[in-house]
């Protein structure tokens, strides 16, 4: 009954309310005319619930050519209509929402061009069924299919690979754990019980038992050495940006680090304006970049979130506006243990692109964003 009420226009709600009231009205004042009147306007508001009962006999599809692009990319959406049985003349319609649009298919399908996107996540669907009756005053729609996402990513600059430069950190970093299989030697000890005997090392414990003519043997012992595993961080409250467009620039500049990470194979972590991404290196990182907006925990906040989504870090970028002091950036930076590399970058389109040296990261300050290539490549600036 709650559903049947939803479904009633307020169109038919006042036809409702007027019908019932002339029928009363006739037949208190004995007006046969106004009692007419009433039951008619009731058996139209019967005959339009009857038009909208059942599903009716439909199928349909909707297949979106691309789901990731980037601004002011074209993708298309086909959506494809399939009657079953006989066809009626009130067939129900079939509309698809397009972000806040609403698109009417034709009877047999519809291919739509989706052009023209800002940064975001677009909403394509669900395709409804709306069944009616001609006056309009009983709407009910039934939905046909899921909601497909549609991501829209910021614009990114090629980046060198992350080998080189500011930004190489391929081979992760030693550690100082023990460990009894790795790549890095550290030195040999005795051989304990338990220990992998593919590990001893033959010519060492061959020029021990000709000097001391001893029995024992010498294993290798190796350091830890850390996957390269890359934060980005991107800084998304409102009161570190006095200009939205600085807050698209650090997204663009943190994109275009992550997507060259996914290039490399590098796995990479994503804090943006308080959305977080998992380690990942596929294309599907960047879709936290899509999502993010203006809000969310400050630059400390979003520091210590990064620490509990990749305590293995091995290279953080944070990327934040030239509204932070000195001393805001070091307690972001004090969140990663001091073994972790870090960067930090400050979108400020009324300063020069350059970088600063400190003692426990490097400041980097970028104007526009086709500098970032050259900033991190760490050659000399123009």
């Amino acid at each position: 009954m709650g559903r049947l009420l939803e479904a009633v226009s307020p169109s038919g709600r006042l036809l409702a309310v007027v019908a019932a009231g002339t029928w009363v009205l006739g037949a208190v004042l004995g007006w046969d005319e106004f009692v007419l009147l009433g039951a008619t306007g009731v058996l139209l508001l019967a005959l339009a619930c009857g038009l909208t009962l059942g599903r009716g006999a439909v199928q349909v599809r909707v297949d979106v050519t691309k789901r990731r692009l980037q601004p002011d990319e074209t993708t298309r959406c086909a959506v494809e209509v399939e009657h079953h049985g006989r066809r009626s003349l009130f067939a129900p319609e079939v509309e698809l929402p397009i972000g806040k649009d609403r698109v009417e298919v034709f009877d047999r399908g519809r291919e739509i061009e989706i052009a023209g996107l800002k940064r975001g996540v677009i909403a394509v669907g669900p395709a409804t069924t709306v069944r009616g009756d001609p006056l309009g005053l009983v709407r009910r729609t039934v939905g046909m299919t899921e909601v497909v996402e549609l991501f829209v990513h910021p614009l990114t600059v090629p980046l060198a690979p992350l080998g080189t430069g500011l930004l190489r950190d391929l081979e992760g970093c030693t550690t100082n754990d023990v460990s009894m299989s790795d790549l890095a030697f550290h030195a040999l000890r005795e051989y304990a019980p338990g220990d992998d005997r593919r590990h001893i090392h033959w010519r060492s414990t061959a020029k021990l038992a000709a000097s001391t003519q001893d029995g024992r043997f010498l294993v290798r012992q190796y350091l830890d050495t850390r996957r390269a595993h890359i934060v980005v961080i991107v800084d998304g409250a409102e009161q570190s940006y006095s200009d939205p467009e600085v807050f698209e620039m650090a997204l663009s500049a943190g994109a275009s680090v992550v997507k060259r990470a996914a290039s490399d194979e590098i796995d990479t972590t994503v804090v943006a304006a308080g959305h977080v991404s998992g380690r990942g290196g596929g294309q599907h990182v960047l879709d936290v970049f899509a999502r993010a907006e203006l809000g969310g925990p400050g630059l400390a906040g979003a520091a210590t979130r990064a620490v509990a989504a990749a305590p293995d870090a091995t290279l953080v970028v944070i990327i934040t506006s030239a509204r932070h002091s000195y001393a805001d950036l070091r307690i972001a930076a004090s969140a990663f243990s001091p073994e972790v590399r870090k960067i930090v970058l400050r979108v400020d389109p009324a300063e020069h692109t350059r970088r600063a040296a400190s003692t426990s990261f490097s400041v980097l300050t970028l104007r526009q964003l086709g500098d970032l290539p050259g900033l991190l490549a760490g050659g000399t600036l123009q």
